[in-house]
């Protein structure tokens, strides 16, 4: 393949003339793994990072836990600032995730399984560049390479790591190029915070209003209050597209947005698919298993689905197509669904769920205070699309700017 004029070939692709390629054991000063401490989820003054708490190119803080009481961990495993930490072990598809500490904590330590990587200066300047690069798609899948081990329990060794290539841009070039996307990282971060704040505020106006709590000004006048099961019911309908010999709009779980509500895909069901569940426009959709209990869609149209899919549909003399949506997403209506039978894969119990005891207004304000929580949740969703735009922009950026193909210097 022809290269063009001021570029080279190297054994990651073609890259600018000027750049180097170097195996990690030439740009490393230091690697250190972190300590095999106890730990768990009682609080202490030294929160541990573990394999969990690394995601691509960032830590995840959902879930931390503490070095046990009684033990102070050395100093040599403190984080600070700038920390690029490696994860040595973890599944097969996630062992080799890199990320940056930022001092998300005031505070934190790391364990053996994290390995922090301290780069030589004279060759790699940033650790803000070390992170995007080992956070491109090409990384990511050489480091997969390297991994040895079985599905659930997977390791990077060492000696293996050591000879990753290593795009070594100047100086110069690699603080323009984290300076750049820094840049974008951080739009991304403020989105997240917005979006964050935004479900929140949410959260509490669907408590407020669909309780009751509070009223919207033009109503007044008591509330009913009736079991979920008389103004909704589980379709019973199934189709088996293998004898119908016709092509069904398909929802799968994996088709559904967590939280969202959102249809983020679907399939046809076909000669080779198994029985369905058949639901119509309007019938509100949510998960049987309760490990995904928050995603529901309000049907928009009719088709078939997962028999592991409740398909409610509303009584409409008693309750809206919407009022009912917005209320198999309130944390209530999730805890009762939450009461399951089944050990392996536990399920929502409907001998449960029809007695979840519902405070329902008049159709008219049902229909008012499910035009406002539908405004948010428009909202919401456009800043979803904003931040999903923006992170699809710091993909390009990235393949651009990491590859020498677009320069800032």
């Amino acid at each position: 393949m022809e290269v063009r004029p001021g570029f080279k070939q190297s054994e990651v692709g073609v890259i600018p003339e000027q750049w180097d390629v170097k195996p990690l054991r030439e740009v490393l000063a230091k690697g250190r793994l972190g300590g095999n401490y106890a730990n768990g989820e009682g609080e202490t003054e030294f929160p541990l990072m573990k394999m969990g708490n690394i995601g691509r190119g960032h830590f995840q803080l959902t879930k931390v836990q503490f070095v046990s009481q009684g033990t102070t961990p050395s100093a040599e495993h403190r984080l600070a600032r700038g920390d690029i930490l490696f994860n040595t072990r973890n599944t097969l598809d996630l062992v080799g995730k890199v990320a940056i500490w930022r001092d998300e904590l005031p505070t934190a330590y790391y364990n053996s399984n994290l390995l922090r990587l301290e780069f030589n200066p004279e060759f790699i300047c940033s650790s803000e560049y070390a992170n995007l690069f080992l956070n491109t798609e090409d990384a990511v899948a050489r480091l997969r390479a390297l991994a040895t081990g079985t599905t659930s329990v997977a390791a990077i060794y060492t000696r293996d790591l050591l000879g990753l290539p290593i795009v070594v841009p100047p100086s110069s070039e690699q603080r323009a190029i984290a300076a750049a996307l820094c840049d974008v990282t951080s739009l991304l971060g403020g989105l997240d915070r917005l979006i964050a704040k935004k479900r929140d505020i949410k959260q509490a106006a669907m408590q407020q209003l669909l309780t009751g709590q509070t009223r919207l000004p033009e109503f007044q006048g008591g509330w009913a209050s009736i079991p979920f099961g008389q103004v909704a019911q589980p379709r019973r309908e199934r189709v088996d597209p293998r004898s119908s010999g016709i092509e069904h709009f398909c929802v799968e779980l994996e088709h559904i947005a967590s939280s969202s509500g959102q249809l983020i895909g679907h399939t046809s069901a076909g000669a080779q698919s198994s029985i369905k569940s058949v639901f119509s426009a309007g019938d509100v959709l949510f998960g049987k298993l309760r490990a995904y209990l928050r995603k529901h869609w309000r049907a928009t149209r009719a088709g078939v689905c997962s028999t592991e899919i409740w398909v409610l549909a509303p009584s409409r003399r008693l309750i809206t197509t919407e009022f009912l949506f917005q209320v198999v997403k309130t944390d209530n209506f999730i805890e009762a669904a939450s009461n399951s039978y089944g050990t392996h894969m536990p399920r929502s119990d409907w001998s449960i769920v029809k007695n979840f005891e519902l405070s329902l207004p008049p159709l008219p304000e049902q229909a008012a205070i499910s035009a406002v929580l539908s405004d948010m949740d428009a909202e919401l969703q456009m800043l979803e699309l904003r931040r999903d735009k923006t992170c699809a922009l710091k993909q390009a950026m990235m393949q651009e700017l990491l590859t020498g193909r677009t320069r800032l210097v």
